[in-house]
């Protein structure tokens, strides 16, 4: 069972918007530059890296994601922050 994980993430305000980024990335959209220019949240800024964190860190929707969703794919996630377009990188 993994412990700890590591992810890139877009937030915004709504759903729609969120899939569209989605739909961008499918299309060969890099992460980095979609985060930059959309994320509402300071790590878009790093393109969206929120680095190594430990399980049980993040809130939950978004925890769950992040240790047992599929890697490399872009999930969406709703949290009471809004709505995240998450890929998860790697788990130790």
């Amino acid at each position: 069972m993994a412990r700890t994980a590591s992810a890139l993430h877009i937030l915004v305000k709504h759903k729609e918007q969120a899939e569209d980024i989605i739909a961008k990335l499918k299309k060969g959209a890099k992460f980095d530059v979609l985060a930059k220019r959309y994320s509402t949240c300071p790590s878009g800024k790093k393109g969206g890296s929120l680095g190594e964190f430990g399980k049980g860190d993040m809130v939950g929707p978004f925890d769950k994601v992040c240790f047992t969703g599929e890697l490399f794919t872009p999930h969406l996630v709703k949290t009471k922050f809004g709505w995240h377009v998450v890929k998860v990188l790697y788990r130790t």
